[in-house]
């Protein structure tokens, strides 16, 4: 066969789950997997050996188990399976309880509302759970801290109106000292005590053990805690407690969550990258971006119920992949960007300039089969709105190829527990075996700690400026006084942001003139 010819087997189909992946237009000629054989034979070994629970992340001696968490008894100990089982045992009783009435708020009656507090995969997963598998009657209804903006927290709690009362409240957080989460569990904590309301009575933990939100959880008499493993990071958790909780509450099958992803892990085990779907999707990444990421993953679900799937696999995807430095230690700057919304919503928004503008992309085209549960509705003879729907994702795909834009296209035969379960699981693989062709730890994140100390060093910033203010109170001074009065005169940058945040929300006094000035405004 001629090394530019395309390679047959460029189509991977998982039978047990109904998914198809399709690379036919990712350029996957025989030369470039001929290439890449001897690395992707290391990756699949490199997998293994994370499931057999090698440690990831020598610096903090951490094993990375997801996967465990849908096949328990492949865990390396029986002490971790014993723990896994428990906890979805204690997940589905305690939703159970929940809708049975045994677990009722304090006033009486049932729960009927579902408050998420968390930040990242904490957040990211039960949102996408929510939007995905939600519907109209389902035992409780959602509501999500994810940020810790109080102007967003209050719109929330405005939604919530008098729903307080019967509103159950999730703090998901493995330490417990996430700044975001815990911000928006004291903003829970004073609306339930502003409406006469026990928040202990209304509230459950899923935390890491020992940690600071267990011993606030225990001390408070809380309704329950569930666990957060260091073995599990952020943007795996969905299929701990993490997400699991959340989706038994709503009324989600479980179950078929975790089923579908078990079966797409078995299938991409398999140490074949003809047949394996991950394989395949890692290979197409690494042809697209020449294995640096100089191409944009631009992601496309032809079904409103993915509308979120973008943002979730922005973490999974950046969070793991974007790092400065490979296992070797040395500087490699990998990552790749992922955007994207909904077709065919998008067509009349960016997919000109995807056809017609910069090449610095490849497409991921989600095709779900089954357009809904009810019967089909033809607006025109012989005509749906799921048809039309199907007809924009291959049109469009269609002028992509037509102007030399890769695709790939990912089908699903519906939107259910089942399917999304096996797409998130696709997805974690995938990650996990590109990272490998690259060389990089995708289960570390170095990047996200420094951005918080950082915005820890701008609150220490803060309090010193105020302390400054408070030393001359009367004084209207510049920020580049302020900051050196500080003890921080290299950072006058910084403090202008933080008096001019403080001064928009009241809590400073502020003069205009050739240089704008702060004092303390209570005692002027």
């Amino acid at each position: 066969m001629n090394p530019s010819t395309p390679h047959p087997a460029t189509r991977a189909h998982v039978a047990s789950v109904g998914i198809t992946v399709d690379a036919s237009r990712m350029r996957l000629d025989e030369a470039f997997l001929a290439r890449m054989t001897p690395a992707m034979a290391a990756a699949f070994a490199a997998m293994d050996e994370l499931e057999r629970g090698a440690v990831a992340n020598p610096d903090e001696g951490r094993r990375v188990g997801h996967y465990w968490l849908r096949a328990p008894e492949l865990s390396p100990t029986p002490e971790l399976r014993r723990a896994i089982e428990e906890s979805l045992a204690a997940v589905r009783a305690f939703a159970a309880d929940v809708h049975a009435g045994r677990v009722a708020p304090q006033r009486g009656g049932r729960f009927e509302h579902l408050l998420v507090i968390g930040i990242g995969g904490s957040a990211l997963g039960p949102q996408l759970l929510a939007d995905a598998l939600g519907d109209i009657g389902d035992p409780l209804v959602p509501h999500f801290f994810d940020n810790t903006d109080p102007d967003g927290m209050d719109r929330v709690l405005a939604r919530l109106g008098g729903h307080l009362a019967g509103t159950l409240t999730l703090v998901v957080s493995k330490s417990g000292g996430t700044p975001e989460t815990r911000n928006g569990m004291r903003v829970a904590q004073r609306a339930y005590a502003a409406a006469g309301l026990d928040f202990a009575a209304h509230a459950a933990a899923v935390t890491g053990e020992g940690s600071e939100l267990d011993r606030v959880a225990t001390e408070g008499g809380w309704l329950a805690r569930f666990p957060m493993w260091d073995w599990v990071g952020g943007r795996t958790s969905l299929f701990s407690a993490v997400g699991l909780l959340p989706a038994a509450l709503l009324g989600f099958d479980v179950d078929a969550l975790l089923g579908g992803a078990r079966d797409m892990d078995a299938a991409t085990r398999v140490p074949d990258a003809d047949a394996n779907p991950a394989a395949l999707l890692a290979l197409a990444w690494h042809r697209a971006g020449e294995g640096h990421g100089r191409k944009d993953m631009v992601v496309l679900p032809y079904k409103d119920r993915l509308l979120l799937f973008s943002r979730y696999l922005q973490q999974l995807v950046m969070e793991s992949l974007g790092k400065a430095h490979d296992l070797a230690g040395e500087r490699v700057d990998q990552g790749i960007a992922v955007y994207g919304n909904k077709g065919s919503t998008d067509q009349h928004a960016y997919v000109q300039q995807l056809r017609d503008g910069v090449p610095n992309f490849f497409a991921t085209f989600i095709q779900v089969l089954r357009d809904q549960d009810g019967p089909a509705f033809e607006i025109e003879p012989d005509v749906t709105a799921g048809d039309y729907l199907l007809g924009f994702l291959l049109g469009t795909r269609d002028a992509l190829t037509e102007n030399g834009r890769d695709s790939l296209t990912i089908t699903l035969p519906d939107a259910g527990a089942r399917s999304l379960g096996a797409l998130i699981a696709l997805y974690e693989r995938a990650v996990g075996l590109y990272a490998q062709l690259i060389g990089v730890n995708a289960y570390h994140q170095p990047g996200v700690e420094a951005g918080k100390r950082a915005a820890a060093a701008v609150i220490d910033l803060q309090r010193a400026l105020l302390a400054a203010l408070r030393h001359a109170p009367t004084e209207p001074r510049t920020a580049a006084e302020l900051a050196a009065a500080a003890g921080a005169p290299e950072r006058a940058e910084l403090a202008h942001h933080v008096l001019e945040h403080l001064a928009a929300n009241g809590r400073l006094a502020r003069q205009d003139g050739a240089a704008v000035r702060y004092h303390l405004k209570e005692t002027r």
